[in-house]
């Protein structure tokens, strides 16, 4: 019978390249979810029956050990931006990720993947890097032998940095940053998705791996590359720290005074914390090179999926060059 992998968070950015991947070396692939039902899709990555969603929820020992008996790997991808609610940092990042180290361990599975992230660190300057670093100190204490992969800012068709920030491009001139000079080494989501396989497979050794791509751009600068891929002029506007500090502290005071129902995915303060650290790979790491990885470039990339940001959409370079044959 074809091996199992459980992948906790496989319907997400990173998970569900991960998944299409595992299916592709004919393993059996269950993908765990707190909503199967939103996660069909993956179903098609493989043969009838290869890929299956199944319910999970990582706050209750039970429902992980469903979702992993059986498995002989296990690939961790649950991450959250949330520091509030029942998913916050710590019940995900931290006590998540602990139990599911812990209980791959006691049930037997022969390999670990956890997708941390750069910055990862139990004394880090941002309740993010911290729960990060706590959950990875729990990992490796219940599965020594694990692979942890720390990537920078990912990027890819489903992403949601230059996602994101090009669709802010249109509504106004003006496209307001903060840490405009925080340095990223943004990394192709697939070659994210290949390390992890490696690691599942067995084909890699376990430790942590710091995953940046080619090019090591300011936040400016990716902004600045990103709006020459979608044709369109914006000033970029850098937001002191100061102030974004001040901007975060009053989108989180609304979502608390409304209950959530104003959700902060504007500016929180922790992520103003985050700004202030470059995001990418640091001196001495083992890096995708180690694991025989190229890694893809953001130029092969952005432009197969930040095409509909541009002013003529899927017509722009037919707009471009008729415009080109007048000036002739």
């Amino acid at each position: 019978m074809a091996k199992l992998v459980t992948i906790f968070g496989g319907s997400g950015f990173v998970g569900r390249y991960i998944a299409r991947r595992m299916a592709k070396q004919g393993w059996r692939v269950r993908v765990a979810v707190r909503r199967p039902n939103e996660a069909l899709f993956v179903k098609p990555y493989g043969v009838v029956g290869q890929v299956e969603p199944i319910l999970a929820n990582i706050r209750d020992d039970t429902s992980v050990r469903a979702a992993i008996h059986g498995a002989d790997a296990v690939v961790n991808c649950v991450g959250t931006f949330d520091a509030g609610g029942k998913n916050n940092f710590q019940a995900v990042q931290n006590e998540g990720a602990a139990r599911i180290a812990r209980i791959a361990a006691e049930e037997g599975a022969a390999r670990m993947v956890h997708i941390s992230a750069i910055g990862a660190d139990v004394d880090g300057n941002s309740l993010y890097a911290r729960s990060k670093g706590q959950g990875e100190e729990a990992v490796r204490e219940a599965f020594p032998d694990a692979m942890i992969l720390r990537p920078s800012v990912v990027f890819g068709p489903e992403d949601q940095f230059f996602n994101r920030f090009a669709a802010m491009t249109r509504m106004g001139p003006i496209l307001p940053v903060a840490g405009a000079e925080t340095k990223f080494q943004p990394v192709y989501v697939d070659d994210v998705a290949h390390a992890a396989m490696l690691g599942a497979l067995g084909e890699a050794e376990g430790g942590i791996y710091e995953l940046g791509g080619p090019d090591v751009e300011s936040f400016r600068v990716l902004m600045q590359r990103m709006l020459g891929v979608i044709r369109r002029r914006r000033l970029i506007l850098n937001i002191p720290f100061f102030v974004a500090g001040i901007m975060g502290a009053v989108f989180d005071l609304l979502q608390t005074l409304t209950f959530g129902l104003f959700h902060n995915g504007i500016l929180t303060r922790d992520q103003v914390r985050s700004l202030r650290s470059d995001n990418v790979v640091q001196d001495g790491a083992k890096t995708l090179t180690d694991l025989g990885i190229s890694a893809t470039s953001m130029d092969v990339v952005l432009d197969d999926y930040l095409w509909p940001f541009r002013p003529a959409g899927q017509y722009a370079e037919i707009t471009e060059n008729a415009r080109n044959l007048r000036q002739e």
